[in-house]
C-alpha cells in the first residue's frame, strides 16, 4: 500500500488511495428505484395541490387565478403539521428529492430548523436559525426571477 510520510513521521494515505478505500464501503445507490420513488411522491404532492385548488374553485368560489394562494398556503400548513408530527422526515427519507422539490419541502426545511432551535428562544433560536437555509433559497429565487424577467423583457422588446 502506497503511503506518504508527513514531517512528523506518521504515515498517511494519499488522497487517491483513501477515495478508493472509502468507495468499497459506500452503499450502492439504486438510481432507478430512487427516481421512481421521487416521481410518484412528488407527483402525489402535486396531485394533492391540484385537488386542493379544484376544491377552492368549486366550493369556495375562487377563480383559477385566485385559488393558487390558498392552495399553496394549505400545502405549506400540511407540510409544517407533518414536520411537527415527525411524519414528513419519513416521507423525505423514502422519496428524496420528490418531497424536497415542491413548496412542501421548503416549508419542511424551515419548520425543521425552527423546531430544532426552539430551546434557544424565539428570537435567536427559532427566528435566527430557521432562515439560515431559507435565506439563500430566497436570494437565489429572487435573482433567478429577476434574470428571467429581464430576459423576457429583452425578448419582447426585440420582437
Amino acid at each position: 500500500m502506497a503511503t506518504k510520510t508527513k514531517s512528523n513521521g506518521s504515515k498517511q494515505m494519499t488522497q487517491q488511495l483513501y477515495k478508493q478505500h472509502a468507495a468499497k464501503y459506500q452503499p450502492k445507490r439504486n438510481v432507478l428505484l430512487n427516481s421512481v420513488r421521487a416521481f410518484w411522491v412528488g407527483g402525489t404532492i402535486c396531485l394533492l395541490g391540484q385537488a386542493l385548488q379544484n376544491m377552492y374553485i368549486h366550493f369556495f368560489g375562487f377563480t383559477e387565478k385566485t385559488a393558487s394562494n390558498p392552495t399553496v398556503a394549505t400545502l405549506i400548513f400540511i407540510a409544517i403539521l407533518l414536520t411537527g408530527l415527525g411524519v414528513y422526515d419519513n416521507i423525505g427519507q423514502y422519496a428524496g428529492a420528490g418531497s424536497a422539490v415542491p413548496v412542501t419541502g421548503f416549508a419542511n426545511s424551515i419548520a425543521s430548523a425552527a423546531i430544532e432551535h426552539r430551546s434557544e428562544g424565539f428570537v435567536l433560536g427559532v427566528g435566527g436559525n430557521m432562515f439560515k437555509l431559507a435565506g439563500s433559497v430566497i436570494v437565489f429565487g429572487v435573482v433567478a426571477a429577476f434574470i428571467a424577467g429581464l430576459i423576457k423583457t429583452l425578448w419582447n422588446m426585440m420582437m
